[in-house]
């Protein structure tokens, strides 16, 4: 198989080779190749943006997160909190255990912990922003407008879909069913468990605060 880091110019470390291989090992083939193309797209969109991978942000720091980004959807990463932050978790043990420092590793966790929070993630630093970037424009289409041409043709062409969601609705679904308080109010699980009619009703936002500070009029 040709080598897709020197074809892709891909971060190139014992650190970056070590969660290539772990993201494979450890997860659906869909799910290893949605975050591999989360990179990819989310470089692209820094560079459309004037940002240069080395000279404006930490390239494997951003690699890391990328590729690390959904361990919380593997049985492996699959603990009592929502999974972007069991992936944060895990990505966090795995990088520092491999030798990261402490602060390259808290952007690592950082940029997997707030990969779906829309509205802020898109203001954090440039590490944080280009992984939610990435995991927009693979999953939803999102700026894909912004990629040079010819690149998501290239990228589909190494690492294939495989399914349509990359697997990504089910592995969600299932979790929430097993465990509800995977899905807090207003994040993500929750909007899926939502619409997917999964985990018992929870109280709405005119319930929480109804019932705030009772005998406090």
């Amino acid at each position: 198989m040709a080598d897709r880091f020197a074809e892709f110019s891909m971060p190139d470390t014992d650190l970056t080779r070590k969660a290539y291989d772990l993201v494979f090992a450890t997860g659906t083939a869909a799910l290893a190749h949605h975050s591999v193309r989360t990179y990819l797209f989310g470089r692209a969109l820094g560079e459309a943006r004037g940002l240069h991978p080395g000279a404006d942000y930490d390239d494997e720091a951003l690699f890391l997160a990328s590729v690390l980004h959904d361990l919380g959807l593997t049985e492996r990463g699959n603990g009592g909190r929502r999974f972007e932050v069991d992936g944060a978790d895990l990505a966090a043990r795995f990088v520092s255990g491999n030798g990261l420092d402490e602060e390259r590793t808290r952007v690592v966790w950082e940029a997997i912990a707030l990969h779906t929070s829309t509205g802020i993630a898109h203001l954090m630093r440039p590490e944080i922003a280009l992984t939610h970037a990435g995991t927009g424009t693979d999953m939803a289409g999102l700026r894909a407008g912004s990629l040079p041409k010819g690149l998501a043709e290239r990228v589909h062409a190494a690492f294939p879909r495989l399914e349509q969601d990359c697997g990504l609705t089910s592995l969600i679904v299932n979790q929430i069913a097993e465990n509800p308080a995977k899905a807090p109010m207003g994040s993500l699980p929750a909007e899926v468990a939502r619409q997917y009619g999964i985990g018992p009703a929870g109280p709405t936002w005119a319930d929480l605060v109804a019932a705030a500070w009772p005998g406090m009029r």
